[in-house]
């Protein structure tokens, strides 16, 4: 029973970071309809920004807030420079947008910064209070800064006027327009905030996988999973979703597939909502008249 508590609260952990990087997908999923493929290498190069700036002597902290506002800027940059004009063109040559984007971020950090493994530290000191046998500091960690995105976001979103705008000009562009909302300005921002999230999960997984510029591969797989088990559309659904897999990978992987497969879940958890039930447990169903 302490194993399966130990694995059940373990995957809790892990699932926080993965809903945070789901809901980071979800944000631009509503903004463009597609996914962004690059989330995952974008965290990652974040997460070496940070290191690099804690290298050169920056406090955790400082380098913490400083990599949120750079990642930030580079999400923003990226819609504006990329995405932006790709708007008029086919979903195909918007999804190789998308991997060219994941290969550039990849291609740059292993020339930056190198394909060495490193450490990235914890903010969260091993023998803190909240630690216990069962969540280590990191893990409780993790998870109370994935429900603080969360509650964040919700809050920006639901009571303020710029997240009211944001969520017009994603859910009807035209209509926005006409109210004098700048959509253009609305997806730039949605675009900064998924790549301030992103950069958050990366420093928080970061720490567990140690740092190279493969280490967001599999997080960006199972993040996939849980937004498509919660719903594409639906932040909220993105979040549990998140935590289920994260509960689902660990337990599986321990009882019933092996550590060596754990990631063969997310792909069977993938093809299935796709198959018995496509908009996700909380997502919208669209149907159209024809």
């Amino acid at each position: 029973m302490d194993a399966f508590l130990h694995q059940l609260f373990a995957g809790l952990a892990t699932g926080g970071i993965y809903a945070t990087v789901a809901l980071a997908l979800v944000m631009i999923y509503q903004a463009t309809h597609h996914i962004n493929f690059a989330q995952g290498e974008m965290a990652m190069f974040s997460t070496f920004i940070a290191w690099s700036l804690m290298q050169a002597g920056l406090p955790y902290w400082a380098a913490f807030f400083a990599t949120v506002a750079l990642s930030f800027v580079m999400g923003a940059a990226v819609e504006f420079a990329i995405i932006r004009p790709m708007h008029k063109a086919t979903d195909l040559a918007q999804v190789v947008v998308f991997i060219g984007l994941l290969v550039v971020f990849h291609s740059l950090a292993g020339w930056l910064f190198g394909y060495t493994i490193k450490e990235f530290p914890s903010p969260f000191p091993k023998d803190a209070w909240y630690a216990s046998a069962l969540m280590s500091a990191h893990e409780v960690g993790a998870i109370a800064v994935a429900l603080a995105i969360v509650a964040l976001l919700f809050g920006f979103f639901r009571l303020t006027p710029l997240g009211l705008a944001m969520r017009a000009a994603a859910q009807n562009p035209a209509s926005s327009r006409l109210v004098g909302i700048s959509v253009g300005r609305m997806l730039m921002l949605g675009w900064g905030l998924a790549g301030a999230i992103g950069a958050v999960a990366g420093m928080m997984v970061a720490p567990v996988v140690f740092l190279d510029p493969h280490m967001m591969t599999g997080v960006l797989l199972y993040a996939f999973a849980g937004a498509l088990l919660g719903g594409i559309d639906n932040p909220v659904g993105a979040v549990v979703g998140g935590f289920l897999v994260g509960v689902l990978e660990n337990l599986m992987g321990s009882y019933v597939v092996g550590t060596e497969l754990k990631l063969s879940v997310a792909l069977v958890l993938i093809v299935g909502v796709l198959i018995v039930r496509p908009a996700g447990l909380m997502g919208r169903r669209i149907v159209k008249r024809v």
